[in-house]
């Protein structure tokens, strides 16, 4: 077999492979991170907001890295190390960070809200690159953030303004670091993973360590579990399935799920919370599901 119908057959595989796991990875996108606000909210209740966010992202780097070198996975190169520390920093230190200390006073409403404008920005950023949203692509992101509006008009939108704003900044920062990563040589696989939450969790530790914060004596089990949660599912499945997606579906699609978690965060909250779902809930995830639709259908032309 020669060269050109190898390298054909690889980029098929690949496209194969792709076309398996990104629905997959989107699907865990679209549930898993849609659980977190309501597992932040619960951890909250005892641990202060950036040390949470750093000895979440610390314990489950630090258990991703320690098995991808027992498998005998390569380090980064001190270029590659040095994206990460960027990438990992501005999404998870500014993006996660910032949400965590902004949902101590700013309600569920401007949260969901403020991070549905983060695949407005990422396509902004995406054009400022060269790549615009397709038109499709495009109506499918302003319905979404419609939707998202739409969703909370029956709630309570209130809070303090520096909550809001530090929302902003974190939807800004995540979209940056998303397109800014796409473009840069970053850890091989996995190892991309592990070296974002490791060097994401340092200056999440710095900022709440100088700030004052310390970790609780005594916090509650509830507090506890709802940190392991997202150790486990919001860190080492959910973010891993974000780079992934990250890296082989367009900006408009792989940041989709900003405008999926707010109602899916509804639900859990009718199942788990009993809270009630008006008829502003259903409207708004109806105008959301279209605008989902709208850019996986872009996306799949």
């Amino acid at each position: 077999m020669n060269d050109s119908a190898t390298n054909t057959l690889s980029t098929t595989h690949a496209q194969n492979r792709a076309g398996t796991w990104v629905p997959l990875s989107m699907f865990a996108l679209y549930i898993i991170w849609g659980s977190t606000y309501l597992g932040i909210r619960i951890a909250l209740e005892s641990y202060p907001p950036f040390l949470l966010a750093g000895v979440r992202f610390a314990i489950a780097g630090l258990l991703l890295f320690g098995y991808l070198r027992l498998r005998g996975t390569a380090l980064p190169n001190a270029r590659q190390w040095r994206n990460a520390a960027v990438t990992g920093v501005l999404l998870l230190g500014f993006g996660n960070g910032l949400v965590c200390y902004a949902e101590e006073s700013v309600s569920s409403g401007i949260s969901a809200v403020a991070v549905a404008t983060m695949p407005l920005f990422a396509a902004v950023f995406t054009g400022l690159y060269g790549e615009w949203a397709t038109r499709r692509e495009t109506l499918g992101l302003l319905i979404g953030f419609v939707g998202v509006i739409v969703l909370n008009f029956g709630s309570a939108l209130s809070g303090s303004h520096i909550g809001a704003v530090a929302l902003i900044v974190a939807s800004m920062a995540w979209a940056f670091g998303s397109v800014w990563s796409r473009r840069q040589d970053m850890p091989v696989g996995m190892m991309n993973t592990a070296a974002q939450m490791l060097c994401g969790s340092i200056a999440l530790l710095i900022v709440g360590l100088s700030s004052g914060e310390r970790l609780p004596s005594h916090p509650t089990v509830h507090a506890t579990l709802a940190a392991a949660y997202l150790v486990v599912f919001g860190s080492l499945v959910a973010f891993s399935a974000y780079l992934y997606v990250l890296k082989h579906a367009r900006p408009a699609f792989a940041t989709s799920y900003a405008y999926v978690n707010p109602p899916i965060a509804v639900l859990f909250g009718v199942l788990l919370l009993g809270e009630k779902v008006g008829p502003y809930d259903l409207a708004g995830m109806a105008v959301i599901l279209l605008g989902v639709v709208i850019i996986t259908l872009a996306r799949r032309r």
